[in-house]
């Protein structure tokens, strides 16, 4: 149990997709944070929207929500949940940011849920960039000039004071998101704007640019009793400018003086005490490398990317550490889990170095600006360890699969190396080794590049080495090249050699401790020492299999690789094995040092891997669930005899070999589209000539569709293949006939005898765009009986052929009605977390029970396609082009996409609204008073097809705005559109974007060379301006339903993955009408219908559910007969509803639920008294008693001045209006007119009404003629319904402002006459009476 006894429910808020700037290492602190709480006996609630993530598994949390980060769906969970606490320190910048809105308006307060660790205060005292330079300056802690500013104009005027260059920071962002460097004012304008527009609360700090300064991090930790350590130094190769992100990393800190040291370890301490930290905190400073001279840089309260390479680096464990603290424990009760003896007040001291190298994703975006500054652009990162910084920085560089195993890069142009040291850019590393090996002086380099002296000379070492390598090769030097981090691939390069000795490496253990005290946990590196710990090590005797893991994130392979190897290691381990992972991500789960029974933090390269294979000598290594990382070592490890578990290497070469491939497909009829493949580039236009064009052009064994694209033309496919052939191929480039047909996933598990499909999955966009980057839907939304049928026989077909055992991940091509195979993976998809996670079935544990001999019919789940959940999952793509703003954002072939979300619903529409809103797409409707424009601009061959989306949005009450051609097309049939000019005019499309008219842009026109620059410009303006802007029609005509079904974040059902429905249900209901007010009834009294504002939107509708203007719930209640509650048919809730409290009446006594003649019904507007008359024994018609009307504007609530509205004028389209303000439960807004109302434009004119900023909770409006015998007409507008046939509450509302108006009296009789009948009502001093019929129009059931 917790020290802190109240606590019992804490909500753990996640953070979301991977993005530039926040990735796996999230999962990693989410996940150990969810086991501690989960040990400590807590309820544990979380949310996220990430579906790959371990944190999201069922085992962790007692109730998972994979919905939207935002503050109405937390609200929402907050209430339904009651967790008595929140954590949110462990969920990275989305976390924190969200618990901080929460706290700010007082809701978190307001329903009795404390923050856990650090407090609002102190958070806010740390993130607030003027809070903080405040804080500092009352401490004594230096702190760069700088200052704060809130506008563009401010930024210009802090860089007049304090001097150029500038660095722009903004508060409350990740990754430096909307931060840059300005060396003058007109770049500091767009930097400042673009970081005002990046913080949620509009704040920059403007600061003094200090480059070439050293940047240091300290990662320490902090309990509620002050108790504080330094758990870790580490320092950046690159000096300040280069976000700490995109630098090479050092820990510990390798070039600070022993005074340094421990001034920057004091002012940490000093800094995380004067601010109340409590939990793991990061301190970020600057120090002048010539004197004692430092500065403060800022401060994380929070576990950040640096803590999970400093618990990596140490083996202390800061997100578990920091949760326990929030549980109440301090420093010296929490056991350090690496020694089992010291506790976790013991600062970590190390006896090896630690080298984190960044993963760029430039490889991806041709073209892209290389350059790294203030804002992060690495995707992910490898971390390797050794007895030296060189040794080190060799493992991590060739870890970083950059296609490189020393430092000797090809430069990337032609310029000289003395120019090129001035970059800073991935490059830089390698650049500075050829300047050494150049014989340009270290003193030079440190002078243009300010990299420290002590890691030239580092360098300069291993140019040494090379050179003498170069000069032949003794055993002696050997060793020494060994020990110094190189390969024998290298040396064998560098050295000419044929053969070389032989020398074991041995491998140390990660202590914690310096070796004061022996480690319990194995956590190895390897080092070419003579005592090899890990050989020394006692095994359990059990058998042993090595898992590879997928090394560093990277576009094309997430973290839902790291799912699956930590699943395939859970696995093994129940089954008895000692399971052994070798992986180099400092990020993930897979390196948690508890997750195998012995963790390797190794390169995932062939010698590395082999070298651990000679000390372990597993039974088997398993590569299929390392994505491509671990796959391209089938071949080399099947070579050397090692046994792979699952499918074989040569299962798996069939399917990556295209001929062999081909011969299978024909052997069984399966299609696949016509293709060969080609080693040239004569070859390629000769096939491409004889398929026909478009062709789609891509290498063989690539990942994430990296090279991947359609060609239109020769000139295009010469291009391509010159760009290939220039780096040269050892597999040919595949040459095929491109079809836009529909795009299919399957995931299947074999045993070689029987299959087990967990499902099937659909793309929304056609083919050409990569299955990583398109939206997925499962189960399948259009696909008839019988292609279903064909497409599970051919699953079955491929996958048995192949001989698979294990996991296979299968991807078909529609067209033309017609099945083709694109191609098979024998390994795990990156689709496994998500399938897994809703439909149940636990695929990787499955699928590794299957590699291991279990059949699959022995499995529990049966064989076949497994049955599907009663819920839509959407998985949509997540990019990060607001930190890669250069890059070619059309989407096609080759993945682009960071990371990804889940969106569950009941319906399509609902899965795909949560899913885009989960992605960060702000999915915005025309709404009265805001005009929402949509501009067009696409390719000749999309023209016919974008005139339906043109159409659809033009319903949708959208502005349509496009360039000439396609505004010619759309004219052509007649519908308003606005003509643009082209895009490469600044006064046209540019200009349209800064008016803030256009809400969407659907743009096909980028697929051409010749107009890539100009699709790049418009979409950073676009992203400038929070534009969505869409490639794919597709894409686009799914927005367009999503905002036609009226989702919003308040009105979707919250699924609990721990707890979703197996089956449909069957809802019993009667639909009743009163007066034409037509609503849905269903009985509630057991609470099952737990999100009726979804439920609302789909029975509601008139074409596709049973059609009512709501739905009312019946439900228990302990002051009345029943308890009513209304939803309106776009999922609002209703306050009070007269028509239905009729029918409420009725349906009670018909259905024998009250006796007699009267019911009391408790409404949100208080209980109703009713009057029951009856006809044959059932109800005919009903007086209700619908209590006092409240006329104080305030009530209502509306903005009008005063005790009462009555005849007040209100000016709507430019027209005055007299209006009287009622209400009755819900707010009325009442118009006596002379104009007939039936000749009125109701669906123009109410929702101005409705949406009037007078009215914050929207309004009902009544537009009523008084006729010549007293009675009145009227017409009604009802918010979140349209127009209605009848309004109970708006007949009472009229009758009471008739009265108010002189048009009747009170005490008397009002008849009122709508479209759907006519009401009685009668205005007393103490209440009104509405006396009108109630009728059972069918009673049914309805799946849901």
């Amino acid at each position: 149990m917790p020290l802190c006894k109240e606590i019992k429910k804490v909500l753990v808020i996640g953070s979301g997709p991977i993005v530039i700037g926040q990735a796996a290492e999230f999962d990693y602190a989410g996940a150990q944070a969810c086991r501690v709480l989960k040990q400590a006996g807590i309820n544990v609630v979380l949310v996220n929207s990430n579906p790959a993530t371990i944190m999201t598994d069922k085992a962790l949390a007692d109730e998972i929500y994979l919905e939207p980060l935002n503050t109405e769906t937390l609200r929402r969970i907050i209430l339904r949940e009651q967790p008595d606490s929140l954590l949110a320190g462990l969920g990275g910048q989305t976390g924190l940011t969200l618990a901080m809105q929460l706290s700010a308006d007082g809701f978190l307060q307001e329903h009795g849920v404390r923050l856990l660790g650090t407090d609002a205060a102190a958070i806010d005292c740390a993130e607030d960039r003027e809070l903080f330079k405040k804080a500092m300056e009352r401490i004594g802690q230096p702190t760069v000039p700088s200052d704060v500013a809130h506008t563009a104009e401010a930024a210009l005027a802090v860089a007049e004071r304090i001097g150029y260059p500038v660095i722009v920071r903004p508060a409350f962002t990740l990754g430096g998101a909307g931060g840059g460097v300005a060396e003058n004012p007109a770049e500091l304008a767009e930097v400042a704007k673009n970081g005002l527009d990046a913080s949620p609360i509009s704040q920059i700090l403007v600061e003094r640019y200090i480059y070439g300064w050293k940047e240091i991090e300290f990662e320490t930790m902090r309990d509620a009793r002050g108790n504080a350590i330094a758990v870790c130094s580490m320092e950046n190769v690159d000096p300040v400018g280069v976000h700490t992100g995109d630098s090479i990393v050092v820990a510990p800190a390798l070039t600070l003086a022993d005074r340094e040291l421990q001034m920057l370890r004091s002012a940490s301490l000093e800094i995380i005490s004067s601010l109340g930290i409590v939990g793991g905190c990061n301190c970020q400073f600057a120090l002048n490398p010539d004197s004692l001279e430092y500065a403060v840089i800022e401060v994380n309260p929070r576990v950040s990317r640096s803590s999970a390479l400093a618990s990596k680096a140490t083996g202390y464990p800061i997100a578990k550490i920091t949760t326990k603290i929030a549980l109440g424990y301090t420093l010296d009760e929490i056991r350090n889990d690496i020694t089992g003896k010291t506790c976790a007040c013991f600062e970590p001291a190390l006896d090896y170095v630690v080298v984190k190298f960044p993963k760029w994703p430039f490889d991806k975006f041709a073209g892209i600006s290389r350059k790294l500054g203030t804002q992060m652009k690495a995707t992910g990162e490898v971390m390797a360890i050794g007895t030296s910084f060189e040794a080190a920085l060799m493992k991590a560089v060739r870890g970083a699969e950059i296609s490189l195993d020393s430092l000797n890069a090809a430069p990337v142009d032609g310029r000289s190396v003395e120019d090129r040291l001035a970059d800073r850019d991935d490059r830089r590393l390698f650049t500075v080794f050829e300047a050494l090996k150049h014989g340009v002086t270290p003193e030079k380099i440190n002078e243009i590049t300010r990299i420290d002296r002590f890691f030239l000379d580092k360098l300069q070492h291993l140019a040494d080495l090379e050179k003498e390598l170069a000069d032949g090769l003794s055993p002696a030097l050997y060793e020494t090249a060994k020990k110094m981090g190189y390969p024998d691939s290298a040396i064998r390069r560098i050295a000419g050699a044929k053969e070389l000795p032989h020398l074991a490496a041995s491998y140390k253990m990660v202590d914690t401790c310096g070796a004061e005290f022996s480690a319990e946990t194995p956590y190895f590196y390897s080092t070419y020492d003579r005592v090899c710990e890990a050989r020394e090590l006692a095994r359990s005797g059990k058998p042993c299999v090595m898992v590879l893991g997928s090394g560093p994130i990277r576009i094309g392979q997430g973290i839902e690789f790291d799912y699956s190897s930590v699943h395939c290691v859970w696995t093994l381990k129940k089954l008895g094995y000692d399971v052994v992972i070798v992986n180099n991500n400092p990020e993930t789960v897979s390196t948690d040092y508890d997750t195998a029974d012995r963790l390797y933090f190794e390169p995932l390269c062939a010698e590395d891997v082999m070298n651990i294979i000679e000390v372990e000598k597993p039974v088997g290594v398993v590569v299929a669930f390392g994505g491509q990382t671990a796959i391209r070592l089938t071949g080399f490890l099947d070579s050397h005899g090692i046994p792979i578990l699952g499918t074989s290497a040569e299962g798996i070469d069939i399917a990556e070999d295209r001929e062999r491939f081909d011969t299978l497909l024909e052997k069984y009829g399966i299609r696949r589209p016509l293709g060969c493949g080609v080693l040239t580039e004569e070859e390629a236009a000769t096939a491409a000539e004889r398929l026909g064009y478009p062709v789609l052009l891509r290498p063989s064994y690539v990942i994430g569709g990296q090279n991947m694209t359609i060609v239109h033309n020769e000139e295009h496919l010469r291009r391509y293949m010159r760009r290939i052939l220039q780096n040269g191929i050892e597999n040919p480039v595949l040459v095929d006939k491109y079809m836009m047909g529909s795009e299919l996933e399957v995931d299947v598990i074999s045993d070689g005898r029987d299959v087990l499909i967990p499902g099937v999955m659909q793309h929304i966009e056609r083919a050409g765009v990569h299955s990583g980057d398109s939206i997925a839907v499962y189960p399948p939304y259009n696909i008839s009986d019988i292609m279903m049928h064909r497409i599970i026989e051919c699953s079955e077909k491929l996958a048995l052929s192949l001989g698979t055992k294990g996991l296979v991940n299968i991807q078909y091509l529609i067209w033309q009605n017609e099945l083709y195979v694109i191609e098979v993976n024998p390994r795990a998809s990156r689709t496994v977390p998500y399938i897994s996670k809703v439909t149940g079935v636990p695929m990787v544990d499955l699928a590794t029970q299957v590699m291991t001999g279990t059949a699959v019919r022995d499995l529990g789940f049966g064989t076949g396609l497994c049955k599907a959940p009663p819920y839509f999952a959407v998985k949509v793509p997540v990019f990060s082009f607001e930190k890669l703003t250069d890059a070619n954002s059309y989407l096609g072939p080759e993945m682009k996409s960071t990371g990804e979300v889940l969106g569950i619903g009941r319906t399509l529409n609902e899965a795909l609204f949560k899913g885009l809103t989960a992605a960060g797409l702000s999915l915005a409707a025309p709404t009265p008073g805001k005009e929402t424009g949509v501009l067009l601009s696409v390719e000749e061959h999309d023209r016919t097809e974008v005139l339906a989306l043109a159409e659809k949005l033009e319903m949708l009450g959208m502005r349509l705005y496009a360039t000439p051609d396609t505004a010619a097309a759309i004219g052509s049939l007649g519908m308003d559109v606005t003509v643009v000019p082209s895009i490469a005019e600044e006064d046209g499309v540019p200009a349209l974007l800064d008016s803030g008219k256009i809400g969407y842009i659907v743009y096909t026109g980028a697929a051409y060379d010749s107009t890539v620059d100009l699709y790049v410009s418009l979409h950073r303006h676009a992203m400038q301006a929070g534009v969505p802007c869409f490639t794919s029609l597709d894409t686009a005509n799914a927005v367009a339903d999503i905002i036609a079904a009226g989702y919003r974040c308040d009105n979707t059902e919250l699924v609990d993955l721990n707890h979703m429905r197996t089956e449909r249900a069957w809802l019993r209901f009667a639909k009743m009408e009163a007066t034409g007010d037509d609503y849905i009834f269903a009985e509630n009294f057991d609470g099952s219908i737990t999100c009726p504002e979804s439920l609302s939107i789909t029975l509601c509708d008139r074409h596709y559910g049973i059609g009512a203007f709501g739905l009312v719930l019946l439900e228990k209640s302990p002051v009345a007969d029943c308890r009513m509650r209304v939803f309106n048919r776009d999922g609002s809730r209703g306050q009070i509803a007269g028509n239905s409290l009729r029918n409420v009446g009725k349906y009670l006594h018909d259905a024998g639920y009250v006796s007699g003649d009267t019911v009391r019904v408790e409404t949100d507007g208080g209980v109703r008294r009713l009057k029951l008359y009856l006809t044959d024994g059932a109800v005919s018609s009903v007086t209700v008693d619908m209590g006092r009307a409240v006329l104080t504007p305030a009530a209502l609530p509306c903005t009008f001045p005063g005790e009462t509205a009555v005849n007040v004028p209100l000016t709507v389209l430019g027209q005055e209006y007299r209006v009287t303000c009622v209400s009755m439960g819900n707010p009325h807004c009442v118009i006596f007119q002379k104009e007939d109302v039936d000749d009125l434009d109701l669906t123009r004119i109410g929702p101005k009404f409705e949406h009037h900023p007078l009215f914050p909770e929207r309004v009902n409006t009544e537009f009523v003629n008084v006729l010549p015998d007293g009675s009145l007409k009227m017409r009604v507008w009802e918010r979140g319904s349209g127009e209605t046939w009848a309004c109970g509450t708006g007949s009472c509302a009229t009758g009471v402002a008739a009265c108010l108006n002189g048009f009747a009296n009170k005490n008397e009789d009002i008849v009122v006459h709508l479209r759907g009948g006519d009401l009685t009502i009668r205005y007393t001093d103490e209440t009104v009476f509405m006396t009108g019929a109630a009728t059972t129009v069918f009673k049914g059931e309805i799946e849901i």
